[in-house]
């Protein structure tokens, strides 16, 4: 009985192990999105579902303490809420609207340039 294909043979990913690196993968990109990342940082910005964009950092501050930030955007019919940790849900600003559509822009310009192919998120 030959063992070496079974050894070397690439381990298939589930269709959920498959979405999770793949949403890493795009987190690592979105993160980039925004200029370059500290060193020490780390920073990621993705589409979790169609209803919700994260915004993630990590970094060590000056008394070298972890610190992380993460931000959870929710569309809903009337508008998107920003969620930032244990505070209420905020409608966001005008100004941080226009933002945020212009990150979800690159973000889908940056997804379909690294599959190729036709954009998920178009309408």
């Amino acid at each position: 009985m030959n063992i070496l294909p079974r050894i070397i043979r690439p381990k298939k990913l589930t269709a959920d192990q498959e979405y999770q690196a793949l949403i890493r993968q795009e987190a690592k990109m979105g993160g980039t999105l925004f200029g370059p990342i500290p060193a020490g940082h780390r920073r990621e910005f993705f589409c979790l579902d169609e209803y919700t964009w994260v915004w993630h950092e990590e970094w060590t501050d000056q008394t070298g303490t972890h610190q992380t930030a993460t931000t959870r955007y929710r569309v809903r019919p009337g508008g998107v809420l920003k969620i930032q940790g244990d505070k209420s849900p905020q409608p966001l600003s005008f100004e941080e609207s226009v933002n945020l559509y212009e990150a979800v822009e690159a973000y889908e310009r940056r997804v379909v340039a690294m599959y190729g192919g036709q954009s998920a998120y178009a309408a």
